[in-house]
């Protein structure tokens, strides 16, 4: 059954156009409202964590981390799990798009010097206070890199690490003492 809307001015019938789709699986509505509750807790923290993972679109990287756990979403084993998954995925995703870049930068002609641009959102999350550390953080491996910014800025626990970053507790540890003596080598030489 179609509704119609009168025209003000006469007496046309205008059919009236649904705003969404309609979602009568139970399921898809779950996993609607829960992928809606995850982007409300989580997208300003996995867009950080992004940046500082050194991704040159952390707003694309995120993006796809929530379209690759929608797809994924009946597969979890708890609703608990989805921000771990979409920790490891954005660390996963920065890391490959990283990969692609160096690989692609290889193989292409060298053009003439560009400046690379941060993006506004990027910019604005960054304080000039920290844009020094942030300078030095890029400057370590990624691995090191990874480790640190989980450990340090997200707070998790070695075992949460190893599990987004898919290494061992013992390479956590490793990378996390590497990279905090590189840290230090580098900002006390900038003094």
């Amino acid at each position: 059954m179609r509704q119609h809307l009168r025209h003000e001015a006469g007496t046309a019938a205008v059919p009236a156009v649904p705003l969404a789709p309609a979602v009568s699986d139970p399921a898809d509505l779950e996993r609607e409202a829960g992928l809606a509750r995850l982007f409300e807790l989580h997208y300003s923290s996995m867009l950080r964590l992004a940046v500082l993972l050194g991704a040159d679109d952390p707003e694309n990287v995120v993006a796809e981390a929530y379209y690759q756990i929608y797809r994924k979403w009946r597969r979890l084993r708890d609703a608990e799990a989805a921000e771990a998954y979409l920790r490891s995925t954005v660390c996963n995703l920065t890391r490959m798009r990283i990969r692609h870049l160096q690989v692609a930068r290889k193989h292409v002609e060298k053009p003439e010097q560009v400046e690379v641009v941060a993006s506004a959102e990027s910019t604005a999350l960054l304080h000039d206070d920290q844009r020094v550390l942030i300078d030095a953080l890029q400057q370590l491996p990624a691995r090191q890199r990874e480790a640190l910014v989980l450990r340090h800025w997200l707070g998790l626990k070695e075992s949460e690490i190893a599990a987004a970053m898919g290494i061992s507790c013992g390479s956590v540890k490793t990378h996390t003492a590497r990279g905090l003596a590189a840290l230090t080598q580098a900002m006390e030489a900038r003094r």
